[in-house]
């Protein structure tokens, strides 16, 4: 068995029902959904909510305002009973002026029940990055889907979508992503955990709910029922707390685990641990295949430097131990050939293991981000159960795959088959022009070298008593490779 509380998880509880919802349009109809079921507490944590953005983009089909915004609002003013609050990454004044302060004024001034705080506890540098929303104890999200700008999207990622526009009429580029929904105990789980997080920045306490309730929406079919799922988490050390790595820990081990095909989507590939974890299992005569799905370049300049160049480094690091050719790494496009930003933290190791959640291949999400990860285990529920739970694993990785390649996925299970199993030659021989998937190749990253690449200053790894010291070598070797001819 893979999930061991105390070492790779925080907590295993069991999910009633439990749901992968890929790409924001799905998920910001859902929550939106269940949030209106909401009768005494909302608890929103994230990296990030602009109160601007539309629950649904083409017209408004359910009750309430349709900007996340004027929802909370409103909802309170709804439910006598009904507290909200909100926690987000504190990212810097000018971005809170110009887009948060309005609602903290009124969550100041007019409404006892809706709380809205700036998330700060967290040591200099670092970034609340868990995304969790809970209702009533009773049905919880976590995964990787932030309720901001740029996010919605549907699973088609058509080009030039008019839908995909920001409050001030630009457009922005296609974008994949992954969240999960549970109830049951996982739910008041997530909630312990998001009222944890709220304690520890504001010292007061959230109550939790004194009753579960069947929340679950009537037309959504679960992929799974009643399954154990493990909590991971990632933590900072931070304010005489010990940091808390059970997300990396959980990827080494599943790293180590996997048997025959271990998949992949993250936003970054930059922590040189788990490459080299990946490489070890890559130079294994009989070692599995590994297929990594990323974005083209990583988002805006100041990321890509660091990001892209780790990338260029850990890509060819891979390469060089695939002496067995079972590694294969790729970015989506869309019909007419434009990249679909992959902002999605998904892991299917063989038809055993799913992980969805907040943390990608990077180091701060090893230990110095917070983050939180869902993980599920076929063999956890009971052995009668493992080959249904194992189909459903496989279903979903398949699922994501054949959306990648633009086909349907009889198509891509034929070639499974075709392939004696294996996704690396599936993919091989499906993808082509218009929506695929694109293979890296050495010469695309060949350019795409950095001196941020694998500094501490660019991407830390801890937060541990020696932070500030590598953050000043890491500077001070910053500065010498600039300065060389």
């Amino acid at each position: 068995m893979l999930l061991e509380t105390g070492k790779n998880c925080w907590r295993v509880a069991e999910a009633e029902k439990f749901k992968v919802i890929v790409d924001a349009a799905d998920y910001f109809r859902i929550a939106k959904s269940a949030m209106l079921a909401a009768k005494h507490s909302i608890i929103l944590i994230g990296w990030d909510f602009d109160l601007r953005v539309e629950f649904e983009p083409d017209g408004a089909t359910l009750d309430g305002p349709n900007d996340l915004g004027q929802f909370l609002e409103w909802l309170p003013e709804e439910r006598e009973d009904l507290n909200v609050h909100l926690l987000k990454w504190d990212l810097g004044g000018m971005e809170f002026i110009g887009r948060q302060a309005p609602f903290f004024i009124k969550n100041a001034l007019t409404n006892e029940r809706l709380h809205f705080r700036l998330d700060g506890a967290h040591p200099r540098g670092s970034a609340h990055h868990s995304k969790i929303v809970v209702i009533d104890d009773s049905l919880a999200f976590c995964g990787g889907i932030d309720m901001t700008m740029d996010r919605w999207d549907t699973r088609e990622h058509r080009d030039d979508d008019p839908r995909r526009r920001r409050p001030n009429g630009e457009t922005y580029g296609p974008w994949h992503d992954a969240t999960t929904m549970v109830s049951g105990p996982a739910a008041a789980a997530l909630g312990d955990l998001a009222r944890d997080r709220w304690r520890r920045v504001t010292e007061k306490e959230i109550p939790p709910a004194k009753e579960q309730r069947d929340l679950w929406p009537t037309d959504l079919a679960p992929d799974f029922e009643e399954v154990e799922v493990g909590i991971a988490r990632t933590w900072p050390a931070y304010n005489g707390e010990s940091e808390i790595r059970e997300i990396e820990t959980a990827y080494l081990d599943a790293i180590a685990s996997t048997e025959r095909v271990l998949y992949i989507e993250s936003q970054y590939l930059a922590s040189r641990n788990l490459a080299e974890a990946l490489a070890a299992r890559l130079r294994e005569p009989d070692g599995p295949e590994i297929v990594l799905v990323l974005p083209r370049n990583a988002e805006g300049w100041l990321r890509r430097l660091p990001m892209d160049g780790a990338r260029r480094k850990l890509l060819n690091f891979l390469w060089n131990a695939d002496v067995h050719g079972r590694f294969a790494a790729y970015h989506p496009v869309t019909e007419a050939g434009d990249n679909i930003y992959v902002h999605a933290k998904v892991m299917a190791v063989d038809d055993r293991v799913l992980r969805v959640g907040s943390s990608n291949l990077n180091n701060r999400s090893m230990g110095f981000d917070t983050e939180c990860d869902l993980f599920l285990e076929a063999g956890c529920s009971g052995e009668d159960r493992r080959g249904e739970i194992s189909a459903s694993i496989r279903s979903i990785r398949n699922d994501l795959v054949r959306e990648h390649l633009g086909v349907e996925r009889q198509e891509l299970e034929r070639m499974l088959d075709e392939c004696d199993g294996s996704l690396r030659a599936a993919i091989e021989r499906l993808r082509g022009s218009g929506r695929s998937l694109v293979p890296f190749e050495p010469e695309d990253v060949e350019g795409e070298d950095s001196v941020l690449a694998e500094n501490e200053f660019a991407d830390p790894e801890t937060a541990d008593d020696g932070f500030i010291e590598r953050v000043r070598e890491g500077l001070k070797s910053l500065v010498t490779e600039t300065r060389e001819p």
